[in-house]
């Protein structure tokens, strides 16, 4: 019995697409590329929610556990020093077996560190909430390297785009989170939890939702089709990018990307750190602490949309000049504004996280324009060692510099600092030009 063409051509167009097939076919892989961005954005609301619980309660936990101002940047330091190690080992793990297992492991790993959080405070053992602080960093990690498998399958003209609609899914989940502060602390005293823990069970089960949607949807994994593109392009000889050493100018944005990164990291969690002490400090409530962070986290994130198509459009330095100035702007508003004033607050701590998502956005899209497949998400963790390891430096010295100077000091401290975005930028393009 003969089968018709049309059927086979049916049976054909029913069957499980292959790598190969993306490679070949650009209507399959522009369908691929908007799949993957609606996993990783799903993965991300989950994630941001997770992420949201140390921001918004870690440094009030361990003042509680502790006793003291001085360690209340501890948690962050923690986590941030976790995150670092996270970053490492989910790159690795995402450039062998790809970003589904790597990002998967990662937030699953953050799960089990906010789970370690919420027995350490009902046990009241302070090693252990360092230790599961470390672990929860993991999660914080995998958030922020979800935002470049966004980008594996776009095009140099669209990746900005691509890594700000990642950026922007993650708003939903982080601005929830803080706002889920008091609910999630009536929650957990009604089941013999301190209340500050709360937000952390929130964390757990966020952070395994998101992993879960990773693990389970995303395939075929957009570094696998990306590599082989890039494979199909070297043999054809259409491209010779993929050849050739690491230029100059690819060194360039490397270097670029990565300080950009680091210095805006350093500035956005030392500020943020302390600004829930310092509220706490001069009679604000808990959910007048959840509120400003929500706003905060907001900024960070939402934003991220028009802050793609602003780097796209006007390159990625001019972004870089525009969060160096809006950081100055936060660290002086912080720094002069009533400790009494709600909307002053939120206007600081809202420019803080918006100089902070034009800083990320910028030096990101340079990352991934300066870096080939073969070893892309490899070196991506590797930055976001050094950005994981300059916000610990940041949130251990936030609190040290308060409780011998105080928060003004710090705010004011930040913004300068800042402004060495500028001046970097010109002396590594006059230097490797």
């Amino acid at each position: 019995m003969e089968v018709s063409e049309p059927v086979l051509q049916q049976a054909v167009d029913r069957r499980r697409p292959t790598v190969q097939d993306y490679v070949d076919n650009p209507e399959l892989l522009r369908k691929l590329r908007r799949r993957t961005l609606m996993i990783v954005v799903l993965s991300q609301i989950f994630g941001g929610a997770g992420l949201a619980a140390g921001i918004t309660v870690g440094a009030l936990l361990a003042q509680d556990m502790l006793g003291t101002d001085s360690y209340a940047g501890v948690p962050t330091a923690l986590f941030t020093i976790g995150s670092a190690a996270a970053a490492l080992l989910v790159g690795r793990l995402s450039q062998r077996l790809g970003r589904r297992v790597g990002l998967a492991a990662g937030f699953l790993s953050g799960c089990f560190g906010a789970l370690g959080i919420v027995l350490a405070a009902v046990i009241d053992s302070v090693p252990l909430l360092f230790v599961s602080l470390l672990v929860y960093g993991a999660g914080t990690a995998t958030n922020l390297l979800a935002r470049y498998a966004g980008a594996d399958l776009a095009k140099p003209t669209e990746r900005a785009r691509d890594i700000s609609v990642i950026m922007v899914s993650t708003t939903f989940g982080a601005v929830a989170g803080p706002n889920l502060v008091d609910t999630m602390g009536r929650f957990a005293e009604s089941i013999d939890v301190p209340a500050l823990a709360g937000p952390f069970l929130l964390a757990a089960a966020a952070f395994a939702l998101a992993g879960l949607v990773l693990f389970i949807w995303l395939r075929p994994d957009p570094i696998k089709v990306a590599f082989a593109i890039a494979e199909a392009q070297r043999k054809s000889a259409t491209s010779t990018r993929e050849e050739s050493s690491v230029s100059a100018a690819d060194k360039r944005g490397v270097i670029v990307g990565t300080t950009v990164m680091v210095l805006t990291q350093i500035v956005m969690v030392a500020i943020m750190t302390m600004t829930p002490v310092h509220m706490k400090h001069h009679g604000h409530s808990i959910g007048d602490v959840g509120l400003v962070i929500s706003i905060h986290v907001c900024a960070m994130f939402l934003p991220s949309l028009v802050t793609g198509l602003l780097v796209d459009k006007f390159g990625r330095k001019a972004m870089t000049y525009a969060a160096g100035v809006t950081l100055l702007s936060a660290g002086i508003v912080a720094a002069s504004v009533p400790a009494d004033s709600m909307p002053l607050l939120i206007v600081a701590l809202g420019l803080l996280g918006l100089g902070w998502n034009f800083g990320l956005i910028s030096g990101t899209a340079q990352i991934v324009d300066a870096t080939t497949v073969a070893t892309r998400a490899k070196l991506q963790g590797a930055i976001d060692v050094l950005i994981a390891i300059s916000g610990a430096s940041g949130g251990m010295m936030s609190g040290v510099i308060v409780d011998h100077a105080s928060y003004a000091a710090l705010s004011l401290g930040g913004g300068l600092l800042s402004l060495l975005l500028i001046p970097v930028v010109l002396w590594t393009r006059n230097r490797l030009q």
